[in-house]
């Protein structure tokens, strides 16, 4: 009885010297499971993670033949995740989930080891009460607003897609490489004024990449 009450505690001081406060994020989550009790839990197939999943609006659309539900709280890191895996994740039992985090760790400085570990963290967390849940993570995407970090990006997609590997029934799903041109740069009408966010023509191309995940 102690240790399911401490436990919680341990996770957010860990969580605490890894990143920010995840209790920023409070009110947002709140938001998000009002309408839990009318989530459809047959065949569930869960997306979560930053902003780049809380702005896809119409991700319904985007894979008509599933049962989807947006679980993303925007500007978040993988360490939040982590925090929020209960409310988020876990209580829903989704066979599929598709993770997006580590784009906002990179931009606020944190290192590739500490946002893999963040991630093992939660993977530990989501095997314990599914052990048979297949989980996505997606690569961070190119921007032209964090063109400037390209190099800390490549390193961390290339180490993440091999953790990956090493992890059973977990997938990485590179939507960095179809966001390029041939020369390596970014393909042109892809993304919203803030040069961040993604329009209609970015989620097309995400769209793509993660069916073949179903």
């Amino acid at each position: 009885m102690i240790r399911s009450v401490l436990t919680p505690v341990f996770i957010f001081l860990s969580l605490a010297l890894a990143g920010q406060d995840p209790l920023r994020f409070e009110k947002e989550v709140n938001d998000l499971i009002v309408a839990d009790s009318a989530v459809n839990q047959k065949r569930l197939i869960l997306f979560t993670g930053s902003s780049s999943v809380r702005l896809w609006h119409n991700l319904e659309e985007s894979f008509p033949q599933h049962n989807v539900l947006n679980r993303g709280f925007g500007g978040s890191e993988m360490s939040d995740l982590v925090y929020y895996a209960s409310q988020l994740i876990l209580k829903h039992k989704p066979g599929l989930i598709f993770i997006y985090e580590g784009d906002n760790d990179i931009n606020a400085g944190r290192s590739t080891e500490q946002i893999l570990a963040n991630a093992d963290l939660l993977v530990k967390r989501i095997r314990a009460k599914m052990p048979k849940a297949k989980i996505v993570f997606i690569s961070p995407k190119p921007s032209g607003s964090r063109w400037h970090l390209k190099a800390q990006y490549e390193d961390f997609n290339a180490q993440l897609k091999q953790w990956t590997k090493s992890q059973k029934r977990i997938y990485f799903a590179d939507v960095w490489s179809p966001m390029l041109d041939a020369s390596g740069n970014l393909l042109p009408g892809l993304f919203l004024e803030d040069d961040l966010h993604m329009n209609e023509k970015g989620y097309a191309i995400w769209t793509k990449v993660l069916n073949q995940f179903f």
